[in-house]
């Protein structure tokens, strides 16, 4: 198994405006015109790849696995959202990210993350049919 060398403790950050397009209505998972809580994991998972994935050897990247997420407060059309995500554990090829997700105005959602580092050539081959 390669060596990764990913120390606990790495940070990165992943930013939208909120647009009628990653709105609980358009994504379908609400009725309502505000930050979709699909997006803001979608975000959390995008912070937690800027972590990681630039320091991976090439051929390798990380996919989700696992999310625990609270989303805590809606966020308005033209806010501007930001994903927090810190690497806190390492093992082996499995990494765990608290992450957490801000607006202008106060945390709008905080959880955990967990990702693993896959050999691309071998986990897309694992996907063909037939």
């Amino acid at each position: 198994m390669a060596d990764f060398n990913l120390p606990a403790g790495l940070n990165g950050e992943k930013s939208e405006l909120v647009t009628v397009s990653n709105t609980a209505k358009a994504y379908g998972s609400g009725s309502v015109d505000v930050y979709a809580t699909p997006a803001m994991i979608g975000l959390m998972e995008g912070a937690c790849l800027s972590v990681v994935d630039p320091l991976l050897p090439q051929g390798f990247a990380t996919v989700g696995v696992q999310l625990h997420v609270a989303h805590l407060a809606a966020t308005a059309l033209g806010q501007t959202v930001i994903a927090k995500a810190e690497l806190i554990t390492v093992s082996g090829r499995k990494l765990v990210f608290n992450v957490t997700a801000f607006d202008q105005r106060q945390k709008i959602g905080e959880g955990t993350h967990e990702r693993f580092i896959v050999e691309l050539e071998k986990f897309l081959a694992k996907t063909q049919t037939g």
